[in-house]
């Protein structure tokens, strides 16, 4: 039986963090990924050039500055906000960055731009042919998007779409660095604590992987669901 010297608590309830870090970072993310995709597909030169500037900006900076910079720099950022508010208007107004918000948005900002480029490529891949037959049948944008456009670009876009989780899930690891009690975290205070680093790190290894693993078999049946009628005629 292994020893946990009393952080099991801990560890569970950092697990259950990691967890809802994640699924919000992702929904966050996908989200933001077909906002992208539309401003890089769109005609509008002004939203080609944000969403271009965007993902270049996001994809070129490592993710642990990113985080660093959006929590630190936020705070600093909404203070001198605050202090002119106080200024101006007498206003005292205090407002501290809460480090699981941080992450999230963080998180779902980065791999939005990851997202965004997933889903353009899914959206360029659908069959311009059938967009134009809903459309000739009377369909308007929202019923050609919701019947025709978005189960197709789905199919082209879950590998990549699971891709991007499993990153994403890993990189919910650097929450760490700013406070947040995570799984991570609480393992990293154990193991200086009790100088078994191996214990606990193996521990979330394991449950980083099963989380892993419970992904790649529902990915794998969004897949099979909307592979639906798309099979090899033999």
């Amino acid at each position: 039986m292994i020893d946990l010297h009393g952080y099991g608590p801990r560890l569970a309830e950092g697990a259950l963090i990691t967890v809802e870090l994640a699924v919000l970072s992702l929904v966050l993310a996908i989200l933001l990924g077909l906002i992208t995709a539309s401003a890089k597909m769109s005609r509008s030169r002004t939203a080609h050039a944000i969403g271009t500037l965007y993902t270049t900006i996001i994809r070129g900076v490592p993710d642990l500055v990113l985080m660093m910079l959006l929590f630190f720099g936020g705070q600093i950022g909404i203070n001198a906000i605050t202090d002119q508010l106080y200024a101006r208007f007498g206003w005292d107004i205090f407002i501290n960055v809460n480090e699981f918000v941080a992450g999230v948005i963080t998180i779902g900002l980065i791999f939005g731009a990851y997202m965004g480029e997933t889903f353009r490529g899914a959206f360029l891949a659908v069959d311009s042919g059938q967009i134009e037959a809903g459309r000739a049948y009377g369909m308007g944008p929202w019923l050609v998007f919701r019947r025709i456009r978005f189960p197709q670009m789905m199919r082209h876009a879950i590998p990549g779409l699971s891709n991007n989780w499993m990153v994403l899930l890993k990189t919910t690891a650097l929450v760490s660095v700013i406070g947040l009690s995570d799984m991570v975290r609480v393992a990293a205070e154990a193991s200086k604590a009790t100088r078994e680093p191996f214990t606990f790190m193996i521990i979330v290894a394991a449950v980083y992987l099963l989380i892993a693993s419970v992904s790649e078999w529902a990915f794998a049946r969004l897949q099979k669901r909307y592979d639906v009628g798309f099979g090899e005629v033999k």
